[in-house]
């Protein structure tokens, strides 16, 4: 089970449109106070002069108290970040369907497959409650990988295996189904992503390794995201659309860049001109990537799905880092110039302030107000500084601050080699030439009984070894077997995988009477008298018409450096 910071609720709703989700981090319960108001009403100059001078006031009390532990309250307290749900899945019972389509398909006995079909529904069974960890990632991958051997398998291109795929919207909980597997992947493969949202949103970003793999979780959150925005089409959950997954990997951008920020805040060692304008800065490209965020969860057919407190969480922080950035240019500058930037920091503090009050979700984090309020403080600190005049509306305009990184984000995609597995259906055979877009005829036996120049036919290739070439009129000929056909099994041991020399051995052990070979080719089965001089092959081929100018067409007297005459 999830605990109440790590799951997002399913379910949205109206009005503000948040009352089903979280933002994770550790709250306080006790303020739920409302801040601020629209500072640009001009109705409003008088009760806000008359606030700031109270809270100057306040301010220089606790500054004299306090001798600084504001700023280094600052430095040790994060801005919350916005995690994923997890799409959760029904339970689904394979073991019917792939057995019938082992049978069908492979002429095999699906009993003999059964711990292995076992082996497969225990995987998806856990996969649908991951640890909230590394174990948990690998997990998912673990997976995914196996979706991909099971598509080969079992998942024909003109077929359908007859099983549906049931999956529920992360944030509406509204579900959907699909038969395509590539349904089932997508939808891993979001998890995937939001896994790492939410290993990226619990890390302690006070401190330095923390942020790196904060960093490192929401890049590459961003990266399975992108990857299923340009490989997966036509999904029927809201999520997984092209428009979600798009403001998807920009908010995860942009919360890479918040930490870049919060990095740079943590290192700086100086407090010269040029940190604190890099500062700025750095401030002010977080606020240009959450107001293209904002801009993305404003748009149709997103605004009307993405949860309220995400967009108001969004709208806050591009006020709050447009804020930061004046404040650090304010403070460079230290003069006329810095005044104005700090009336637009303070300006925008309120904003952010203002803006926090209309979602009832996040009046509830006592840390988020608390982080608006002290930069509030900070800003209105600093101007009682510079200049104790009632001139705060007579100050110019502050020109905004160019936005510059000194760390792009990166899009990491997704690294699929990096949990490795094994087919669990690797018994069916080279998943290369045992697979569900091969055709079959159903497997035969066919005996042979050495003559004077041999069984005449050549052998070609590995994993499996298949007939190349058939002497017409010879015992190979006679007894059935054709250019072609796979051997599947020799003396009732296991071909499939058999490399050419191994084959040879066969072989040979079947010019002494002892050998058996098992090969697909027709729809009957041919076999002749046992006989202690007789060896038997099994052949299999596909039933696709070979062309006129194919590799198995080569005349037999032909023999290529790869094959072996018999």
């Amino acid at each position: 089970m999830m605990s109440p910071e790590e799951e997002t609720p399913s379910a949205g709703g109206e009005g503000d449109g948040d009352s089903g989700h979280v933002l994770l981090q550790a709250l306080k319960s006790s303020s739920t106070r409302k801040q601020g108001c629209d500072p640009f009403a001009q109705t409003q100059r008088s009760k806000l002069q008359h606030r700031r001078a109270r809270i100057n006031q306040q301010i220089n009390k606790e500054m004299r108290m306090r001798a600084g532990a504001e700023n280094l309250f600052s430095e040790s307290i994060s801005v919350p970040m916005i995690p994923l749900g997890l799409k959760e899945t029904k339970e689904l019972d394979l073991l019917v369907p792939l057995k019938d389509f082992i049978s069908e398909h492979y002429g095999e006995e699906s009993i003999l497959f059964e711990k292995e079909i076992k082996e497969f529904m225990e995987l998806r069974q856990a996969m649908r409650t991951p640890s909230r960890n590394e174990a948990g990632l690998e997990l998912l991958m673990e997976y995914y990988n196996q979706l991909y051997f099971l598509d080969s398998r079992f998942f024909p291109p003109t077929k359908s295996l007859g099983v549906f795929f049931h999956w529920y919207d992360s944030l509406t909980g509204v579900p959907s189904h699909q038969r395509a597997l590539a349904f089932e992947k997508g939808s891993v493969l979001f998890n995937i992503g939001a896994l790492h949202t939410q290993i990226g949103a619990r890390q302690d970003r006070a401190s330095l390794p923390g942020l790196n793999q904060a960093i490192d979780a929401f890049q590459k959150a961003a990266g399975a995201f992108n990857y299923l925005k340009e490989n997966f089409s036509n999904a029927p959950s809201l999520d997984m659309s092209a428009a979600s997954l798009n403001m998807l990997v920009r908010l995860m951008v942009a919360q890479v860049q918040e930490c870049v920020f919060e990095k740079m805040t943590l290192l700086r060692a100086q407090h010269d001109f040029l940190t604190w304008l890099q500062l700025a800065q750095e401030a002010a490209r977080v606020e240009d990537v959450y107001s293209l965020v904002h801009q993305t969860m404003t748009q149709a057919h997103v605004k009307d799905y993405v949860p309220f407190s995400w967009t108001t969480m969004v709208h806050v922080k591009s006020e709050h880092f447009k804020a930061l950035s004046h404040y650090f240019a304010a403070v460079a500058l230290c003069d006329c110039p810095g005044k104005a930037h700090l009336k637009k920091a303070i300006m925008k503090h309120e904003e952010a302030m203002r803006i926090h009050g209309l979602c009832k979700i996040l009046r509830k984090m006592d840390i988020l107000q608390e982080v608006l309020s002290f930069a509030h403080k900070r800003s209105l600190s600093k101007y009682s500084e510079i200049d104790h005049e009632e001139d705060f509306f007579e100050t110019g305009d502050a020109p905004d601050i160019h936005p510059k990184t000194h760390q792009k984000p990166e899009i990491k995609s997704p690294n699929f080699s990096q949990v490795k597995v094994t087919d669990l259906f690797h018994r069916l055979g080279p998943l290369s030439v045992f697979s569900a877009k091969n055709k079959w005829y159903p497997a035969r036996r066919v005996h042979l009984m050495r003559g004077e120049n041999g069984f005449g036919f050549t052998l070609r290739g590995d994993s499996p070894v298949l007939i190349a070439g058939v002497i017409p009129g010879g015992c190979a000929a006679e007894a059935g077997l054709k250019e072609g056909d796979y051997i599947i099994s020799v003396n009732g041991k296991d071909c499939r995988w058999s490399k050419h020399a191994e084959a040879d051995k066969k072989a040979a052990a079947m010019s002494s009477g002892s050998g058996m070979l098992k090969s697909n080719k027709e729809n009957s089965r041919k076999s002749l008298m046992n006989s202690k001089s007789a060896s038997t092959l099994l052949v299999w081929s596909k039933k696709s018409k070979r062309s006129k100018k194919s590799t198995y067409g080569v005349p037999f007297t032909a023999v290529g450096d790869n094959e072996a005459m018999y």
